[in-house]
């Protein structure tokens, strides 16, 4: 859906490149994941995208076309759904997103998006009353409005309950099951190792990874399992090298022992994140 090739962009006002020379594919019907630290880069990159920014060096496709040929028409295509809610918060709900619908050819159905993700009964409700959990809610519904090809979705379950959080990502999967193509930003990595079938790790404006979260997982992981077992009265903890599992020593432990816990040494992708970027996460962007 995405090619971009030796991607590079600089503010104006600054001395050094804010992207420098990025590279990455998004493939049809894939939720891929774009993360990295504040100031990296992601969210220059993503108004690139969506065609906020305009870029002067590198090459970005759009469905096999460039990125530059394409006229306000291109927004047709795409749903984008920022971090910060964006509603007129002196109209109502239903307001909002009819005032919204008649900017788009192609109109979605209102009421169902708007029942599954809990919204009904308060679409009369002026959106300044709404709680920042019902304006991110809100602001999914408006993404979806114009049936787009691709959605741009930034921090989606940020102040979400884990109810509404559930609904969000059940609403991603199937957008993506359906065809649709998913460019994701996130700082809740359990969410996009949920989600990802890829992920691109972008630190001081390069990327530095690019694969699943499962090889990823791998790549970064120890290659271990810890067996914590009980013996007279207390817990023990052993660990074992991936090759030591066929051995008589781990067989017999595993049998004879009163077994509590079996763990691999498969890393996260919060630990992947930080000793990629060597920045830990902070919950904002």
């Amino acid at each position: 859906m995405f090619k971009v090739k030796n991607l590079v962009f600089k503010y104006p006002k600054n001395s050094d490149n804010t992207i420098k020379g990025i590279d990455f594919e998004i493939k049809q019907g894939e939720i891929f994941g774009f993360l990295g630290p504040s100031g990296a880069g992601k969210t220059t990159t993503q108004k690139i995208l969506v065609k906020l920014l305009n870029y002067e060096m590198g090459e970005i496709h759009f469905d096999e076309k460039d990125l530059k040929s394409f006229n306000d028409a291109f927004y047709e295509e795409i749903g984008v759904c920022f971090e910060m809610p964006i509603s007129f918060s002196k109209l109502t709900a239903m307001e909002n997103l009819e005032f919204f619908q008649k900017l788009y050819k192609n109109h979605a159905e209102i009421q169902p998006l708007m029942e599954r993700l809990g919204l009904w009964e308060d679409r009369n409700k002026l959106v300044g009353e709404y709680s920042k959990g019902m304006k991110i809610r809100l602001n999914l519904v408006r993404a979806l409005l114009n049936k787009p090809k691709m959605l741009f979705l930034d921090e989606p379950t940020n102040g979400l309950d884990p109810k509404n959080s559930r609904i969000v990502k059940e609403i991603i999967r199937e957008f993506a099951h359906n065809g649709g193509t998913v460019f994701l930003t996130s700082h809740i990595m359990s969410d996009v190792d949920e989600l990802c079938d890829r992920v691109a790790f972008i630190t001081d404006g390069k990327i530095a990874e690019i694969d699943s979260p499962r090889n990823l997982k791998i790549k970064y992981g120890k290659r271990t399992v810890t067996v914590e077992y009980k013996e007279n009265n207390q817990t023990i903890s052993k660990v074992f090298n991936m090759d030591e599992i066929k051995t008589e020593e781990f067989t017999q432990l595993i049998q004879n022992k009163e077994i509590e816990t079996i763990h691999s040494g498969e890393t996260t992708l919060e630990e992947i994140f930080i000793q990629v970027t060597g920045v830990k996460l902070h919950g904002e962007d």
